[in-house]
């Protein structure tokens, strides 16, 4: 099924497309993602099934629109921190932050998530092409944490650093959703101990003695993604 197009969505639209997104999330809080059906969500939200099948052809496109929102505010929040900060560990450090701190209110049901998009088949998959463009405006943010960064990058390094942070916040985001520390601390010190090590090898990139290796890694991201 079909969905409005954004750019086509009114206001009164995008409302009532948030209130089932946010009825879908306190219900998979409560339920459990896979006992909370399309039809308990609409009673949640105060719509009738059939307006909740007009902007959401599935719970996965829920999870989507979801993704989308934390997406948006992850960028808001991330800005904030590329305003102010140079040094490209604090950049780093700050934007893997942010994601932990608008995440945060998410934390008691992600791992319900987690086993859908374990799954290299199912569009909750990060990787998926569903995903798309919640992943390309994530990596937008990397682009442009480096943009504004006090390091130089060879240019074969610097074109994919982007995508290599955001597997980085893959890495972090799976850290964080067995964390079972208080407010996530030890995802948290995870952040800001790995940032500056990132740090010194993006630096180190540049030395001749790296440079054939830094090389290499380039070449096989690239056969990879090939």
């Amino acid at each position: 099924m079909s969905v409005p197009d954004p750019a086509a969505r009114s206001p009164k639209a995008e409302q009532t497309r948030r209130t089932i997104v946010d009825a879908a999330m306190r219900l998979f809080r409560t339920a459990g993602y896979d006992r909370s059906t399309m039809r308990a969500i609409a009673a949640e939200a105060g719509v009738s099934v059939g307006n909740a099948y007009y902007y959401f052809g599935s719970k996965e496109h829920l999870v989507q629109a979801f993704y989308d929102q934390l997406q948006e505010e992850h960028a808001a929040a991330a800005a904030r921190v590329l305003a102010t900060e140079r040094g490209f560990a604090d950049r780093l450090s700050g934007v893997l932050l942010s994601w932990v701190d608008v995440a945060a209110p998410h934390h008691a049901f992600a791992s319900q998530f987690f086993q859908n998009a374990a799954d290299p088949s199912s569009p909750l998959s990060p990787f998926s092409p569903e995903s798309a463009p919640a992943r390309d405006a994530s990596i937008a943010i990397f682009e442009e944490l480096l943009a504004g960064a006090d390091v130089k990058v060879g240019a074969a390094l610097r074109a994919e650093l982007p995508s290599l942070l955001w597997l980085l916040l893959m890495g972090i985001v799976l850290f964080w959703v067995y964390d079972t520390s208080p407010d996530q601390a030890r995802t948290r010190l995870l952040v800001r101990r790995v940032a500056p090590i990132v740090d010194r090898l993006v630096r180190l990139s540049r030395m001749p003695v790296v440079r054939g290796v830094v090389d290499d890694l380039v070449g096989l991201v690239k056969e990879l993604r090939s």
